[in-house]
């Protein structure tokens, strides 16, 4: 099945759409929600000549502010199976972010650290987040942004797999 031509006024149309039970359920809005704010991180990245995804940049602060840590934990806290993390890895290895070094404590793991460039990147990124992350919740006051990440949370923890 093809996709219908892009019409210009898509946008307009979207805006006036009956979504009718739709708007009221939480992972339908969440994942609206979720679209719009990786769009903006993608246009942020781009507009700056970088190239990096929302999960790249939760992969390299784990692993700054992680000593050490090992690829079966950082699967295990980005909440993905290590055949998914493999490929990440080796992305951000190849453009010279991040090293895998055997474990000192586990000769049976690898250690993960970001490179200097890593280090440097990473820094250059933070700005660029923080820049999106100030946009992205220009129409909440700080009280109203540190409330929303706690409810997050709480759905978060109330999320489930069956």
């Amino acid at each position: 099945m093809s996709r219908p031509p892009v019409n210009a006024n898509a946008p307009d149309l979207a805006a006036k759409l009956d979504r009718g039970v739709l708007s009221t359920l939480l992972g339908y809005v969440l994942r609206r929600t979720q679209s719009a704010v990786f769009a903006d991180f993608a246009a942020t990245f781009q507009a700056a000549g970088a190239a990096l995804t929302p999960g790249e940049f939760g992969l390299l602060v784990l692993v700054t502010r992680n000593t050490g840590l090992s690829q079966m934990a950082l699967a295990r806290a980005l909440g993905i199976d290590r055949s998914t993390l493999v490929p990440i890895l080796d992305r951000l290895q190849a453009r010279g972010l991040l090293v895998r070094r055997l474990s000192p404590t586990d000769g049976r793991t690898h250690a993960l650290a970001l490179t200097p460039s890593g280090d440097k990147a990473l820094a250059r990124f933070t700005r660029l987040v923080r820049t999106h992350e100030k946009r992205i919740a220009s129409h909440l006051s700080t009280a109203e942004t540190r409330t929303l990440i706690r409810l997050l949370e709480k759905v978060r923890a109330g999320a489930r797999s069956v």
